[in-house]
């Protein structure tokens, strides 16, 4: 009996030692070679496999005692893949809670309201961060690929920032924008205004990139969507530079001539009535939702001021008096 006593003390002195010692070694401060310390853990590695990792390039002194401790905590099936980043002191122990919680170091992107699918493409390439998987695919081979049902890319994609581990591909950029635009336009054309000349959220779409492009002030929106729904009602043309800019492409100089105004295509609302076949940029949530709830006016025209406001008139004559004081252009 004496002899068990002491067996058990024994055994009972190791466990709080080894105990201690363990709790000493999971929270006492890991070795970085550089700071940051910058390590990557690929899709499907093991938890062995990371704290050999870390071990071999000398951040761990061992690679069992982190093993030991995931098990202990019942987070040895819990690793994130991703970039992590590591710039001030730390253990094992929160280490290990930063690698089992994805606390991975993110890069990220962004696109802004009115740039066209031209620009986002170059953005993406432009990315150091990025796998470019769509650098050579035509634009039908990337609306096949993020499971567009719509032909052309023009305006699809929802203006956001969107953040990212590092080497991700551009097509999970795009798919992930495609679907924001889809979810918010949806959302949109489900509570728009009653009696809209829009037959479906795609004509929304047209509409609200025409407002993106016209608009200098945010308190503009919706009287500009008010003028061009009413155009649409009326039968009246759009008559609005961006959509003739569009179209014009690589030829456009930044000088709209008349004759510009006068030669006929797809994009030329000065030539043809309604919405043109696409929209000509991405729209943001506030142009999308000022195309679907345009202001209620009688409205037909509207010239800018110069200084980022638009001045809206009902008449041709009234337009054409604001025409003068404010020394622009025609009417749109």
């Amino acid at each position: 009996m004496r002899i068990l006593k002491r067996l058990v003390f024994i055994i009972l002195i190791g466990v709080i030692l080894f105990t201690a010692w363990f709790a000493y070694r999971i929270n006492a401060p890991v070795h970085l070679p550089e700071v940051p310390y910058e390590f990557s853990i690929q899709p499907g590695s093991s938890l062995t496999s990371v704290a050999r990792q870390l071990t071999g390039e000398g951040v761990l002194p061992d690679p069992w005692t982190f093993v030991l401790l995931s098990r202990a905590m019942g987070v040895a099936a819990s690793l994130k893949a991703g970039d992590y980043e590591i710039s001030e002191s730390t253990s094992p122990l929160e280490l290990l809670k930063r690698i089992t919680k994805g606390d991975i170091n993110q890069s990220d992107i962004k696109f802004i309201e009115g740039w066209t699918f031209a620009q986002v493409r170059q953005t993406l390439d432009d990315h150091p961060a990025l796998r470019h998987d769509t650098a050579r695919l035509s634009q039908e081979e990337i609306l096949k690929l993020i499971g567009a049902s719509q032909t052309a890319a023009e305006g699809l994609f929802f203006p956001d920032t969107y953040f990212f581990p590092k080497g991700s591909s551009d097509v999970a950029i795009l798919k992930r924008a495609y679907r924001a635009m889809q979810h918010r336009l949806d959302a949109a054309w489900t509570k728009r205004s009653a009696d809209l000349p829009l037959s479906d959220p795609y004509q929304a779409l047209i509409l609200a990139s025409i407002v993106e492009k016209e608009t200098g002030r945010e308190s503009d929106r919706a009287m500009v969507a008010g003028v061009f729904v009413n155009r649409l009602r009326t039968g009246m043309l759009l008559q609005t530079d961006p959509t003739v800019i569009y179209g014009l492409g690589k030829k456009f100089d930044g000088n709209l001539r008349k004759k510009d105004l006068l030669a006929d295509h797809a994009y030329n609302t000065y030539t043809r009535g309604g919405l043109p076949p696409t929209p000509i940029a991405m729209p943001g949530l506030a142009s999308i939702q000022a195309a679907l709830h345009p202001a209620k006016t009688d409205s037909l025209y509207f010239v800018s001021k110069g200084n980022g406001e638009s001045h809206f008139s009902s008449s041709l004559a009234e337009h054409n008096q604001a025409v003068l004081k404010y020394q622009k252009r025609g009417a749109r």
